[in-house]
């Protein structure tokens, strides 16, 4: 068995996900970083160990339950152990109305978004029994209580479930000392919004503006929430959900 602690954190090769395993690796753990693109996961990964981290990519898809399971169990098994386990892939996966929205559509942000979180955590738990301060780390997002924006209707209702079933694992792991909680980011800088900070500049510039805190998040101010979740110092905290959006929800 490993004597760092391990963490996997899915989507992990940009954006939010590689600042928290960025942050993971420098508090000592050993980071499996999770993708689709492993050309990609290797320029991560080889970025990280530069850095001093213990790092190691796994190509696996994370809305199909056989390479879930079949790598989770990998993982597990190489190391005897799974300290944390951020799931961090997910994403918008287009806008689309309900009247002209396709089953596949449909089917597949619910995938990307909530089945994710479900195969991972399943196949970690055994693992996860075996951690030290073991838990869960899901995200949420504002589109949970507010529905998401126009097309977004059906990410709202896959991170509605996300915050439900983070709860609810946390109710079911608890006897095991399992946390489970989860973050919800605010409008962070990084990619995801890459298309409109490209077309409409100062349409992304105004976000600002209807943030209490007056700027736009960073993905470091998302890791080291995730970071201390995954603490000791967190290790009275399961079933919550942290907004990290400099006071965006309450709106100004």
């Amino acid at each position: 068995m490993s004597d760092k602690k391990v963490a996997i954190v899915t989507g992990a090769t940009g954006g939010i996900g590689f600042e928290v395993a960025r942050r993971l690796g420098a508090d000592g753990y050993t980071v499996i970083l999770n993708g689709l693109n492993d050309e990609v996961g290797a320029k991560r990964v080889q970025e990280l160990v530069a850095e001093g981290v213990d790092a190691i990519y796994y190509g696996f898809d994370v809305t199909n339950e056989e390479e879930v399971t079949k790598n989770i169990v990998a993982i597990g098994e190489k190391y005897g152990k799974i300290d944390t386990l951020v799931n961090n892939a997910g994403g918008l996966g287009g806008r689309s109305r309900f009247e002209v929205m396709t089953t596949e559509f449909y089917r597949n942000v619910m995938s990307l978004n909530l089945d994710s979180v479900f195969f991972t955590s399943r196949a970690a738990i055994p693992f996860l029994k075996k951690g030290e301060y073991p838990s869960i780390i899901n995200y949420t997002s504002n589109a949970a209580w507010n529905a998401g924006g126009p097309g977004a209707g059906i990410y709202g209702t896959s991170k509605a479930g996300v915050h439900a079933i983070t709860r609810a694992l946390a109710k079911d792991l608890a006897e095991y000392g399992i946390r489970a909680n989860a973050v919800s980011p605010g409008t962070i800088d990084t990619p995801f919004h890459k298309q409109i900070k490209s077309t409409k500049p100062e349409v992304f510039a105004s976000w600002a503006n209807n943030i209490m805190l007056g700027r736009l998040g960073q993905p470091e101010d998302v890791a080291g929430v995730v970071a201390f979740l995954a603490s000791k110092d967190a290790s009275f905290i399961t079933a919550e959900t942290i907004q990290i959006g400099g006071g965006q929800a309450l709106g100004i």
